[in-house]
């Protein structure tokens, strides 16, 4: 048995297709699967089933695969260990982030983490937090940066900040002649939300009596793909939506002024830095979220007098 041979079973269960997995790891798929192979016979026990397409983990094989990603995990610990003896920080970082918080999030750090960590490669990619937390946990991801809490055990939370929801409103809405907004004034009828599969959408659904009355609208049906969406529908069709604080920074002088805040507690959504919990090269993530931290307002590390909206 070697690391070779668990690295491969670790690509297999990842993409469920030997011949991506050999892709992956830069072998033929034939030396791939005489590997596999192999380890297989040593075990005495199947850890797929080459009958299924996509290929299917066996059960034997889930829990072989899942102290495999331990072992290489540790393995990579040594290295890094090593770096951090010598102070350096390098690697490839892999970090997946949510689409309505990569446009407003990224710019404000990025620039810097690169020129100050010229070692390290960071590979960001945009996904919706399903399958965000899937890659996490199969190790295809290093890192997420997404709405939490998720209370899942497999995966550890590192709190960044806390977002207020903001409502954007059109100019002809009663609502703009209100300071401050409860969320049972906002009217459902009027309101633009995002897309089945946003965590936001769910969120603001669950802002006080929102999922009720939506429930109550059975011609309810105006969605979004993107928070630039929402903004423009609002201006072009009347309405109101409601924002991530964030967002409100690209807004120009004439649009924030359609903007209006939560009365207190304000509804907020928790961002964290989010890992497997076995994941052990924390050094590059704590150096990543120290980074994104320098950039974040010091109103939106404190949750006083906030209310995490729940994603469920």
């Amino acid at each position: 048995m070697n690391f070779q041979q668990l690295e491969y079973i670790v690509a297999v269960d990842t993409y469920r297709h030997f011949a991506t997995a050999a892709e992956k790891c830069f072998v033929t798929q034939p030396t791939l699967s005489m590997m596999i192979h192999k380890l297989e016979e040593e075990l005495g026990a199947k850890v797929f089933d080459r009958s299924r397409q996509p290929v299917v983990t066996t059960e034997l094989g889930k829990p072989i695969v899942e102290q495999a990603r331990i072992i290489l995990k540790e393995t990579a610990y040594l290295k890094e260990m090593v770096r951090e003896r010598q102070g350096t920080v390098a690697g490839e970082l892999r970090v997946g982030i949510i689409p309505t918080l990569a446009p407003y999030l990224l710019p404000l750090f990025i620039k810097s983490f690169l020129k100050k960590y010229p070692l390290v490669r960071l590979v960001i990619t945009e996904m919706r937090t399903e399958t965000l937390t899937e890659q996490l946990k199969s190790g295809a991801l290093d890192a997420g940066i997404l709405v939490t809490p998720l209370e899942d055990k497999q995966l550890t939370e590192l709190p960044l900040f806390y977002e207020e929801f903001v409502v954007y409103s059109a100019k002809n809405e009663a609502i703009l002649d209100k300071k401050y907004v409860l969320a049972e004034e906002i009217d459902v009828k009027h309101l633009w939300l995002m897309e089945e599969g946003h965590c936001m959408r769910s969120q603001i659904l669950n802002l006080c009596e929102l999922r009720k009355q939506v429930t109550d609208h059975d011609n309810f049906h105006y969605e979004a793909g993107s928070i630039e969406t929402l903004v423009k529908m609002v201006e072009a069709n009347a309405g109101v939506t409601i924002l991530p604080e964030l967002a409100v920074r690209d807004l120009s002088g004439r649009q924030q002024k359609n903007v209006r805040f939560f009365k207190d507690p304000a509804p907020v959504r928790e961002v964290s830095l989010t890992i497997h919990r076995h994941y052990v090269r924390r050094k590059l993530v704590d150096t990543l979220k120290d980074e994104i931290l320098r950039y974040i307002p010091p109103g939106m590390k404190d949750r006083k007098k906030r209310e995490i909206v729940q994603l469920g």
